[in-house]
């Protein structure tokens, strides 16, 4: 199998996941999209300086891997594709900020570092919210959600669009590696020319496979919505479940966790 066919793969290993039967994956989806939009808006609201606050929040992603039966190693490397771009933000805080603000025994670490591990744990925490709210959702069902919570259509089915060409994208690209493959003999046909010629031929194939599924679609009755597979229906526990871990997010945002529980053990031993 040749690695644009492994990714493509890889690629849908998200939907399947989706589909497992455990409490987080029957949820109501607006539910999940709302309780991971107020995580990630706590989490990215704290000052560059901050990490031990940050900490207690990783409660939230536990909780749902482990409610929801997720592969770890899985979404691990999903999110190692959003690890160079936190390093590429923050690698150079070390040298803009050298002024030491944390002492450990002899070592002293400049806000630099600090600020630059902060970041790092700001992108896993929130791109790994992300990656687990498509895991226990399914990408249909998020941009369902978003839909009926009052995002504009014309958005929504950008989105989804974008989502779902991407397969067609990747299954032509394959079709046309294993075409080249076939037909190159003692290194002939790999060429920069030739990759230059096939991403040509990739678009316009592209373009027209996505033109006729468009055209069918039509003839089926899409008129730009997005159809639910399964009525929506908001239950009590959920609506629990939401308020639950909002006034949790909101607490450990306006009160430090360490700090908090650091004071309560202080009185507990005075």
């Amino acid at each position: 199998m040749s690695r644009i066919e492994s990714t493509f793969y890889d690629i849908g290993t998200m939907d399947t996941i989706s589909r497992q039967d455990t409490v987080v994956h029957r949820m109501d989806p607006r539910i999940k999209v709302l309780t991971t939009l107020v995580f990630i808006v706590c989490v990215v609201s704290f000052g560059k300086h901050d990490i031990s606050a940050l900490v207690p929040f990783l409660v939230y992603p536990l909780v749902l891997v482990i409610l929801g039966d997720l592969p770890v190693a899985y979404l691990f490397r999903r999110l190692l594709l959003a690890a160079p771009f936190a390093v590429l933000i923050g690698m150079f805080n070390p040298l803009l900020d050298q002024e030491v603000i944390l002492q450990i025994g002899p070592i002293g670490i400049s806000g630099g570092w600090v600020s630059f591990f902060s970041i790092l744990l700001r992108v896993t925490m929130t791109v790994g919210a992300a990656l687990i709210l498509i895991a226990t959702t399914g990408y249909h069902a998020v941009c369902m959600a978003l839909e009926r919570m009052g995002v504009p259509q014309v958005f929504v089915v950008q989105l989804l669009f974008l989502y779902r060409y991407l397969f067609v994208l990747v299954d032509e690209a394959s079709r046309m590696v294993r075409a080249r493959s076939l037909r190159s003999f003692q290194g002939k046909g790999s060429g920069i020319r030739v990759f230059g010629s096939m991403a040509g031929h990739l678009l316009l194939r592209t373009m027209d496979r996505a033109q006729r599924i468009h055209l069918a679609m039509l003839c089926r009755g899409f008129e730009g919505t997005v159809r639910p597979f399964h009525p929506l229906r908001v239950r009590g526990w959920e609506v629990m479940f939401f308020f639950g871990w909002a006034a949790l997010f909101v607490f450990m945002r306006l009160y430090s966790g360490p700090r908090f529980l650091g004071t309560l053990i202080q009185r507990f031993i005075s």
